[in-house]
Protein backbone atom coordinates (compact mmCIF):
# COMPACT_ATOMS: atom_id res chain seq x y z
CA UNK A 1 0.00 0.00 0.00
CA UNK A 2 1.38 3.42 -0.88
CA UNK A 3 0.30 6.31 1.34
CA UNK A 4 -2.42 5.48 3.81
CA UNK A 5 -1.95 4.43 7.41
CA UNK A 6 1.39 2.86 6.54
CA UNK A 7 4.63 4.82 6.39
CA UNK A 8 6.07 5.39 2.94
CA UNK A 9 9.80 5.85 2.47
CA UNK A 10 10.77 8.92 0.48
CA UNK A 11 14.53 8.71 0.90
CA UNK A 12 16.94 5.94 -0.02
CA UNK A 13 18.88 4.16 2.70
CA UNK A 14 22.11 3.36 0.83
CA UNK A 15 23.38 6.58 -0.78
CA UNK A 16 21.93 9.66 0.84
CA UNK A 17 22.94 13.02 2.20
CA UNK A 18 19.34 13.92 2.90
CA UNK A 19 17.63 11.83 5.59
CA UNK A 20 14.94 9.32 4.80
CA UNK A 21 11.43 10.77 5.08
CA UNK A 22 8.06 9.08 5.30
CA UNK A 23 4.50 10.23 4.82
CA UNK A 24 2.42 9.59 7.91
CA UNK A 25 -1.16 10.72 7.48
CA UNK A 26 -1.03 14.45 6.81
CA UNK A 27 2.66 14.95 7.65
CA UNK A 28 6.10 14.40 6.17
CA UNK A 29 8.06 12.65 8.92
CA UNK A 30 11.78 12.11 9.48
CA UNK A 31 12.01 8.33 9.63
CA UNK A 32 14.88 8.24 12.11
CA UNK A 33 13.68 10.85 14.60
CA UNK A 34 9.91 10.69 14.22
CA UNK A 35 9.85 14.48 13.76
CA UNK A 36 7.66 16.31 11.28
CA UNK A 37 9.45 17.75 8.25
CA UNK A 38 8.69 21.26 7.02
CA UNK A 39 9.33 22.07 3.36
CA UNK A 40 11.49 25.19 3.00
CA UNK A 41 11.27 25.33 -0.75
CA UNK A 42 12.22 27.30 -3.85
CA UNK A 43 10.65 27.22 -7.31
CA UNK A 44 13.55 26.53 -9.64
CA UNK A 45 13.09 26.93 -13.38
CA UNK A 46 16.33 28.50 -14.49
CA UNK A 47 15.81 30.14 -17.88
CA UNK A 48 12.04 30.22 -17.43
CA UNK A 49 9.95 28.46 -20.04
CA UNK A 50 12.88 28.76 -22.48
CA UNK A 51 15.03 26.80 -20.02
CA UNK A 52 13.22 23.64 -21.13
CA UNK A 53 14.38 23.05 -24.70
CA UNK A 54 14.36 19.37 -25.75
CA UNK A 55 15.51 20.26 -29.26
CA UNK A 56 18.80 21.54 -27.83
CA UNK A 57 19.17 19.07 -24.94
CA UNK A 58 18.53 21.62 -22.21
CA UNK A 59 16.40 21.77 -19.08
CA UNK A 60 16.80 23.27 -15.56
CA UNK A 61 18.78 20.27 -14.25
CA UNK A 62 21.03 19.54 -17.24
CA UNK A 63 24.00 21.86 -16.55
CA UNK A 64 26.14 20.87 -13.57
CA UNK A 65 27.99 24.19 -13.27
CA UNK A 66 24.73 26.12 -13.19
CA UNK A 67 23.39 23.75 -10.55
CA UNK A 68 26.55 24.22 -8.44
CA UNK A 69 26.09 27.99 -8.60
CA UNK A 70 22.41 27.93 -7.73
CA UNK A 71 22.66 25.18 -5.12
CA UNK A 72 25.33 27.25 -3.34
CA UNK A 73 23.12 30.35 -3.34
CA UNK A 74 20.02 28.46 -2.19
CA UNK A 75 22.05 26.62 0.44
CA UNK A 76 23.13 29.99 1.88
CA UNK A 77 19.48 31.02 1.93
CA UNK A 78 18.37 27.95 3.88
CA UNK A 79 16.42 26.07 1.22
CA UNK A 80 15.83 22.33 1.81
CA UNK A 81 13.62 21.57 -1.23
CA UNK A 82 13.41 22.72 -4.84
CA UNK A 83 10.41 22.44 -7.13
CA UNK A 84 11.31 21.91 -10.78
CA UNK A 85 8.58 22.28 -13.42
CA UNK A 86 9.72 21.31 -16.92
CA UNK A 87 12.11 18.41 -17.33
CA UNK A 88 13.37 16.24 -20.17
CA UNK A 89 13.34 12.54 -19.24
CA UNK A 90 15.79 11.77 -22.02
CA UNK A 91 18.62 13.85 -20.53
CA UNK A 92 21.09 12.84 -17.84
CA UNK A 93 20.45 14.66 -14.54
CA UNK A 94 22.92 12.76 -12.36
CA UNK A 95 25.25 15.69 -11.69
CA UNK A 96 22.58 18.22 -10.76
CA UNK A 97 20.56 15.76 -8.67
CA UNK A 98 23.72 14.72 -6.83
CA UNK A 99 24.72 18.35 -6.20
CA UNK A 100 21.36 19.22 -4.68
CA UNK A 101 21.43 16.00 -2.68
CA UNK A 102 24.79 16.85 -1.10
CA UNK A 103 23.60 20.42 -0.52
CA UNK A 104 20.79 18.95 1.61
CA UNK A 105 17.89 19.59 -0.74
CA UNK A 106 14.99 17.40 -1.87
CA UNK A 107 13.33 17.72 -5.29
CA UNK A 108 9.60 17.96 -6.04
CA UNK A 109 9.13 17.36 -9.75
CA UNK A 110 6.33 18.10 -12.20
CA UNK A 111 5.87 15.30 -14.74
CA UNK A 112 4.27 17.61 -17.33
CA UNK A 113 5.47 20.46 -19.53
CA UNK A 114 3.79 23.23 -21.56
CA UNK A 115 4.71 21.65 -24.89
CA UNK A 116 2.03 20.01 -27.00
CA UNK A 117 1.25 16.44 -25.95
CA UNK A 118 3.08 16.77 -22.63
CA UNK A 119 0.23 17.78 -20.32
CA UNK A 120 -3.47 17.28 -19.70
CA UNK A 121 -5.62 19.78 -21.60
CA UNK A 122 -7.80 21.58 -19.05
CA UNK A 123 -10.56 22.29 -21.56
CA UNK A 124 -10.68 18.89 -23.28
CA UNK A 125 -8.77 16.43 -21.09
CA UNK A 126 -9.98 13.37 -23.01
CA UNK A 127 -8.03 14.58 -26.05
CA UNK A 128 -4.69 14.62 -24.18
CA UNK A 129 -4.99 11.41 -22.17
CA UNK A 130 -3.34 8.80 -24.40
CA UNK A 131 -0.44 6.34 -24.27
CA UNK A 132 2.11 8.71 -25.78
CA UNK A 133 1.46 11.28 -23.08
CA UNK A 134 1.69 8.65 -20.34
CA UNK A 135 4.91 7.30 -21.84
CA UNK A 136 6.56 10.65 -21.19
CA UNK A 137 5.27 10.96 -17.62
CA UNK A 138 6.47 7.43 -16.87
CA UNK A 139 9.86 8.32 -18.36
CA UNK A 140 10.13 11.21 -15.87
CA UNK A 141 9.59 8.68 -13.09
CA UNK A 142 12.30 6.42 -14.53
CA UNK A 143 14.70 9.32 -14.81
CA UNK A 144 14.32 10.48 -11.18
CA UNK A 145 13.26 7.40 -9.20
CA UNK A 146 16.85 6.47 -8.34
CA UNK A 147 17.73 9.73 -6.62
CA UNK A 148 17.23 9.55 -2.83
CA UNK A 149 16.33 13.26 -2.74
CA UNK A 150 13.36 12.86 -5.10
CA UNK A 151 10.62 13.80 -2.67
CA UNK A 152 7.47 13.66 -4.82
CA UNK A 153 5.93 14.06 -8.26
CA UNK A 154 3.11 16.41 -9.24
CA UNK A 155 0.71 14.77 -11.67
CA UNK A 156 -0.86 18.13 -12.48
CA UNK A 157 -0.38 21.85 -11.92
CA UNK A 158 -3.35 24.24 -11.99
CA UNK A 159 -5.28 22.03 -14.39
CA UNK A 160 -8.46 23.24 -12.66
CA UNK A 161 -8.73 27.04 -12.41
CA UNK A 162 -12.49 27.50 -12.71
CA UNK A 163 -15.71 25.57 -12.23
CA UNK A 164 -16.05 24.75 -15.92
CA UNK A 165 -12.67 22.99 -15.91
CA UNK A 166 -13.67 21.37 -12.62
CA UNK A 167 -16.59 19.80 -14.42
CA UNK A 168 -14.45 17.70 -16.74
CA UNK A 169 -10.77 17.58 -15.73
CA UNK A 170 -10.75 15.98 -12.22
CA UNK A 171 -11.31 12.35 -13.30
CA UNK A 172 -8.45 12.63 -15.80
CA UNK A 173 -6.03 14.18 -13.30
CA UNK A 174 -6.93 11.47 -10.83
CA UNK A 175 -6.42 8.84 -13.54
CA UNK A 176 -2.93 10.18 -14.24
CA UNK A 177 -2.19 9.97 -10.50
CA UNK A 178 -3.37 6.35 -10.54
CA UNK A 179 -1.24 5.50 -13.55
CA UNK A 180 1.89 7.11 -12.10
CA UNK A 181 1.47 5.32 -8.78
CA UNK A 182 1.01 1.99 -10.54
CA UNK A 183 4.12 2.66 -12.61
CA UNK A 184 6.13 3.56 -9.50
CA UNK A 185 4.88 0.42 -7.77
CA UNK A 186 6.07 -1.73 -10.68
CA UNK A 187 9.37 -0.03 -11.54
CA UNK A 188 10.78 1.86 -8.54
CA UNK A 189 12.45 0.31 -5.52
CA UNK A 190 10.63 2.65 -3.14
CA UNK A 191 7.26 4.34 -3.01
CA UNK A 192 7.40 7.98 -4.15
CA UNK A 193 4.32 10.13 -3.45
CA UNK A 194 2.27 11.59 -6.28
CA UNK A 195 0.00 14.58 -5.79
CA UNK A 196 -1.55 17.70 -7.25
CA UNK A 197 -0.56 21.39 -7.24
CA UNK A 198 -3.74 23.50 -7.22
CA UNK A 199 -4.55 27.08 -8.04
CA UNK A 200 -5.72 29.04 -5.01
CA UNK A 201 -9.09 29.79 -6.57
CA UNK A 202 -11.56 29.45 -3.75
CA UNK A 203 -14.47 28.43 -6.02
CA UNK A 204 -12.68 25.17 -6.84
CA UNK A 205 -9.93 24.72 -4.23
CA UNK A 206 -11.86 22.82 -1.57
CA UNK A 207 -13.62 20.61 -4.09
CA UNK A 208 -10.28 19.85 -5.80
CA UNK A 209 -8.74 18.84 -2.46
CA UNK A 210 -11.68 16.63 -1.54
CA UNK A 211 -11.87 15.08 -5.00
CA UNK A 212 -8.21 14.08 -4.99
CA UNK A 213 -7.82 13.02 -1.33
CA UNK A 214 -10.91 10.85 -0.98
CA UNK A 215 -10.91 7.05 -1.15
CA UNK A 216 -12.93 5.31 -3.86
CA UNK A 217 -14.87 2.32 -2.57
CA UNK A 218 -13.32 -0.94 -3.71
CA UNK A 219 -10.21 0.59 -5.27
CA UNK A 220 -7.18 -1.54 -4.42
CA UNK A 221 -4.57 0.35 -2.34
CA UNK A 222 -6.24 3.70 -3.12
CA UNK A 223 -4.07 3.94 -6.21
CA UNK A 224 -5.84 6.99 -7.66
CA UNK A 225 -5.88 8.94 -4.38
CA UNK A 226 -3.39 11.81 -4.18
CA UNK A 227 -0.64 11.24 -1.62
CA UNK A 228 -0.07 14.98 -1.16
CA UNK A 229 -1.97 18.17 -1.99
CA UNK A 230 -0.38 21.58 -2.55
CA UNK A 231 -1.54 25.01 -3.65
CA UNK A 232 -0.11 28.03 -5.43
CA UNK A 233 -1.22 30.96 -3.28
CA UNK A 234 -0.45 34.69 -3.54
CA UNK A 235 -2.92 36.19 -1.09
CA UNK A 236 -0.38 37.41 1.51
CA UNK A 237 0.90 40.68 0.04
CA UNK A 238 3.24 43.09 1.81
CA UNK A 239 2.81 43.73 5.53
CA UNK A 240 -0.29 41.56 5.78
CA UNK A 241 -1.44 39.30 8.59
CA UNK A 242 -2.61 35.74 9.08
CA UNK A 243 -6.23 36.94 9.02
CA UNK A 244 -6.04 39.68 6.38
CA UNK A 245 -4.33 37.38 3.90
CA UNK A 246 -6.95 34.68 4.22
CA UNK A 247 -4.33 32.20 5.41
CA UNK A 248 -6.54 31.57 8.44
CA UNK A 249 -9.31 30.43 6.08
CA UNK A 250 -6.94 27.98 4.41
CA UNK A 251 -5.91 26.52 7.76
CA UNK A 252 -9.58 26.10 8.68
CA UNK A 253 -10.29 24.45 5.32
CA UNK A 254 -7.45 21.93 5.47
CA UNK A 255 -7.39 21.10 9.19
CA UNK A 256 -8.98 17.67 8.57
CA UNK A 257 -6.71 16.75 5.65
CA UNK A 258 -5.70 13.11 5.36
CA UNK A 259 -2.62 14.02 3.27
CA UNK A 260 0.21 16.55 3.69
CA UNK A 261 -0.75 20.11 2.70
CA UNK A 262 1.83 22.71 1.70
CA UNK A 263 2.31 25.73 -0.52
CA UNK A 264 3.68 24.67 -3.91
CA UNK A 265 4.15 28.40 -4.61
CA UNK A 266 3.86 31.56 -2.54
CA UNK A 267 5.32 35.07 -2.51
CA UNK A 268 3.09 37.92 -3.73
CA UNK A 269 5.22 40.61 -5.42
CA UNK A 270 2.94 43.61 -4.96
CA UNK A 271 3.96 45.78 -3.25
CA UNK A 272 7.60 45.45 -4.17
CA UNK A 273 10.19 44.90 -2.81
CA UNK A 274 8.77 41.95 -0.94
CA UNK A 275 9.01 41.60 2.82
CA UNK A 276 8.02 37.91 3.18
CA UNK A 277 6.35 38.39 6.56
CA UNK A 278 4.26 35.27 5.87
CA UNK A 279 7.33 33.19 6.76
CA UNK A 280 6.65 33.68 10.46
CA UNK A 281 3.10 32.31 10.10
CA UNK A 282 4.01 29.44 7.78
CA UNK A 283 6.72 28.19 10.14
CA UNK A 284 5.02 29.16 13.36
CA UNK A 285 2.01 28.14 15.46
CA UNK A 286 -0.43 29.76 13.02
CA UNK A 287 0.06 27.06 10.40
CA UNK A 288 2.46 24.29 11.37
CA UNK A 289 -0.23 22.06 12.81
CA UNK A 290 -1.92 21.89 9.41
CA UNK A 291 0.59 22.97 6.73
CA UNK A 292 3.99 21.41 6.01
CA UNK A 293 5.77 24.53 4.79
CA UNK A 294 5.96 25.94 1.31
CA UNK A 295 7.85 26.80 -1.88
CA UNK A 296 8.80 30.42 -2.61
CA UNK A 297 8.21 31.57 -6.18
CA UNK A 298 10.91 31.86 -7.54
CA UNK A 299 14.73 31.71 -7.74
CA UNK A 300 15.59 33.35 -11.09
CA UNK A 301 14.15 36.66 -12.26
CA UNK A 302 11.78 36.57 -15.23
CA UNK A 303 9.53 39.14 -16.88
CA UNK A 304 6.89 38.60 -14.16
CA UNK A 305 9.32 39.98 -11.51
CA UNK A 306 9.11 37.19 -8.95
CA UNK A 307 12.82 36.37 -8.97
CA UNK A 308 15.31 36.56 -6.12
CA UNK A 309 18.36 36.51 -8.41
CA UNK A 310 18.95 38.16 -11.78
CA UNK A 311 20.85 35.73 -14.03
CA UNK A 312 22.65 37.28 -17.01
CA UNK A 313 23.26 35.59 -20.34
CA UNK A 314 26.90 34.97 -19.37
CA UNK A 315 25.80 33.09 -16.24
CA UNK A 316 26.74 35.82 -13.77
CA UNK A 317 24.22 36.48 -11.01
CA UNK A 318 23.15 39.63 -9.20
CA UNK A 319 21.16 38.95 -6.07
CA UNK A 320 18.10 41.14 -5.64
CA UNK A 321 16.93 42.78 -2.42
CA UNK A 322 14.17 40.17 -2.13
CA UNK A 323 16.88 37.52 -1.64
CA UNK A 324 18.13 39.31 1.47
CA UNK A 325 14.61 40.00 2.73
CA UNK A 326 13.70 36.31 2.52
CA UNK A 327 16.97 35.28 4.15
CA UNK A 328 16.38 37.70 7.03
CA UNK A 329 12.90 36.27 7.59
CA UNK A 330 14.28 32.72 7.61
CA UNK A 331 16.90 33.73 10.17
CA UNK A 332 14.13 34.77 12.57
CA UNK A 333 12.79 31.19 12.66
CA UNK A 334 13.96 28.71 15.30
CA UNK A 335 14.58 25.89 12.83
CA UNK A 336 15.79 23.41 15.44
CA UNK A 337 12.38 23.65 17.08
CA UNK A 338 10.44 23.73 13.80
CA UNK A 339 12.05 20.56 12.43
CA UNK A 340 11.94 18.73 15.79
CA UNK A 341 8.18 18.69 16.39
CA UNK A 342 7.30 15.07 17.01
CA UNK A 343 4.64 13.58 14.79
CA UNK A 344 1.68 12.39 16.81
CA UNK A 345 -1.20 10.06 16.16
CA UNK A 346 -3.23 13.16 15.32
CA UNK A 347 -1.02 13.47 12.21
CA UNK A 348 -2.86 10.48 10.78
CA UNK A 349 -6.43 10.60 9.61
CA UNK A 350 -8.43 8.35 7.38
CA UNK A 351 -9.38 9.82 4.00
CA UNK A 352 -13.04 10.62 3.44
CA UNK A 353 -15.01 8.23 1.28
CA UNK A 354 -15.57 9.54 -2.24
CA UNK A 355 -19.21 10.58 -2.54
CA UNK A 356 -21.27 13.22 -4.31
CA UNK A 357 -21.82 14.95 -0.96
CA UNK A 358 -18.10 15.84 -0.77
CA UNK A 359 -18.44 18.26 -3.68
CA UNK A 360 -19.97 21.63 -2.77
CA UNK A 361 -19.73 23.74 -5.93
CA UNK A 362 -22.45 23.17 -8.50
CA UNK A 363 -20.87 22.17 -11.78
CA UNK A 364 -17.73 20.63 -10.26
CA UNK A 365 -17.43 16.94 -11.08
CA UNK A 366 -18.85 14.56 -8.48
CA UNK A 367 -18.26 11.57 -10.75
CA UNK A 368 -15.62 9.22 -9.34
CA UNK A 369 -15.70 6.76 -12.22
CA UNK A 370 -12.28 7.28 -13.75
CA UNK A 371 -11.21 6.93 -17.37
CA UNK A 372 -9.91 3.49 -18.30
CA UNK A 373 -6.34 3.21 -19.47
CA UNK A 374 -5.89 4.26 -23.10
CA UNK A 375 -4.72 1.62 -25.59
CA UNK A 376 -1.09 0.67 -25.08
CA UNK A 377 -0.79 2.19 -21.60
CA UNK A 378 -1.01 -1.08 -19.65
CA UNK A 379 1.91 -2.45 -21.66
CA UNK A 380 3.96 0.57 -20.52
CA UNK A 381 2.96 0.09 -16.88
CA UNK A 382 3.89 -3.57 -17.08
CA UNK A 383 6.98 -3.45 -19.25
CA UNK A 384 8.35 0.05 -18.73
CA UNK A 385 8.58 3.23 -20.76
CA UNK A 386 11.26 2.98 -23.45
CA UNK A 387 14.01 5.54 -23.92
CA UNK A 388 14.33 7.24 -20.55
CA UNK A 389 17.72 7.81 -18.96
CA UNK A 390 17.78 6.05 -15.57
CA UNK A 391 19.35 8.39 -13.05
CA UNK A 392 21.70 7.57 -10.19
CA UNK A 393 23.63 9.53 -7.58
CA UNK A 394 27.27 10.14 -8.47
CA UNK A 395 30.27 11.47 -6.55
CA UNK A 396 30.94 15.18 -7.00
CA UNK A 397 34.66 15.95 -6.59
CA UNK A 398 34.62 19.62 -7.54
CA UNK A 399 31.96 22.18 -6.57
CA UNK A 400 33.63 25.15 -8.26
CA UNK A 401 32.20 27.28 -11.07
CA UNK A 402 33.30 30.38 -12.96
CA UNK A 403 30.24 32.61 -12.73
CA UNK A 404 30.53 35.99 -10.99
CA UNK A 405 28.13 36.61 -8.09
CA UNK A 406 27.16 40.10 -6.93
CA UNK A 407 25.19 40.90 -3.82
CA UNK A 408 22.21 43.24 -3.77
CA UNK A 409 24.51 45.92 -2.36
CA UNK A 410 26.95 45.57 -5.26
CA UNK A 411 29.59 43.59 -3.37
CA UNK A 412 31.41 40.73 -5.10
CA UNK A 413 30.60 37.40 -3.45
CA UNK A 414 32.17 33.98 -3.42
CA UNK A 415 29.78 31.06 -2.99
CA UNK A 416 30.47 27.35 -2.75
CA UNK A 417 28.31 24.34 -1.99
CA UNK A 418 29.17 22.91 1.41
CA UNK A 419 28.59 19.14 1.08
CA UNK A 420 26.60 17.86 4.02
CA UNK A 421 27.11 14.73 6.04
CA UNK A 422 24.70 11.88 5.46
CA UNK A 423 21.29 12.21 7.14
CA UNK A 424 21.45 16.02 7.01
CA UNK A 425 19.25 18.61 5.37
CA UNK A 426 20.02 22.24 4.72
CA UNK A 427 18.93 24.80 7.31
CA UNK A 428 18.85 28.61 7.29
CA UNK A 429 21.61 30.12 9.37
CA UNK A 430 23.86 27.04 9.47
CA UNK A 431 25.88 28.19 6.45
CA UNK A 432 26.79 31.74 5.54
CA UNK A 433 27.38 30.33 2.06
CA UNK A 434 28.56 33.68 0.75
CA UNK A 435 31.50 35.88 1.56
CA UNK A 436 32.82 39.07 0.13
CA UNK A 437 36.34 39.34 -1.20
CA UNK A 438 38.45 36.52 0.24
CA UNK A 439 36.16 33.61 -0.53
CA UNK A 440 36.20 32.22 3.01
CA UNK A 441 33.04 30.40 3.95
CA UNK A 442 31.43 28.80 6.96
CA UNK A 443 30.97 25.04 6.79
CA UNK A 444 27.34 23.97 6.76
CA UNK A 445 26.54 21.26 9.27
CA UNK A 446 22.96 21.01 8.06
CA UNK A 447 20.15 19.67 10.21
CA UNK A 448 21.50 16.37 11.43
CA UNK A 449 19.19 13.50 12.23
CA UNK A 450 19.06 13.28 15.99
CA UNK A 451 20.25 16.87 16.50
CA UNK A 452 18.53 18.81 19.29
CA UNK A 453 17.89 21.06 17.79
CA UNK A 454 -8.87 34.69 0.72
CA UNK A 455 -10.31 35.88 -2.29
CA UNK A 456 -9.39 34.66 -5.76
CA UNK A 457 -5.87 35.91 -6.50
CA UNK A 458 -4.02 36.69 -9.71
CA UNK A 459 -1.33 34.05 -10.16
CA UNK A 460 2.03 34.89 -11.75
CA UNK A 461 1.37 32.51 -14.58
CA UNK A 462 -1.64 30.76 -16.07
CA UNK A 463 -2.22 27.11 -16.82
CA UNK A 464 -0.60 26.33 -20.13
CA UNK A 465 2.48 28.52 -19.58
CA UNK A 466 3.78 25.97 -17.13
CA UNK A 467 3.31 22.24 -16.86
CA UNK A 468 -0.30 21.39 -16.33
Amino acid sequence: MLVQSALVALGATVVAAVPSLTVQGNKFVNAATGSEFQVVGMAYQIGGSAGYDPSHGKDPLSDGKVCKRDAALMQSLGINTIRVYNLDPYLNHDECASIFNKAGMYMILDVNSPLAGESINSEAPWESYYAGYLNRTFAIVDNFKGYPNTLAFFSGNEVISNVEQGGTAPPYVRAVTRDLKNYIKNHADRAIPVGYSAADVRDVLEDSWNYFQCAIDGEEDNMSKADIFALNSYSWCGESTFQESGYDQLVAMFKTSSVPIFYSEFGCNTPSPRVFTEIQSIYGPDMMGVFSGGVVYEFAQEKNNYGLADVADDGSVKLLSDFDSLKNQYLKVDWASVQSVKASTSSSSNPPKCAESLIKEEGFSNNFTLPVLPPGAQELIDGGAPGAVIGKIIDIDDYSFDYAITGADGSKLTVTVSPLADDSTNVAGSNSGTSSGSGNKTENAGFKVGAKAAPVVLLPFLAGLMAL
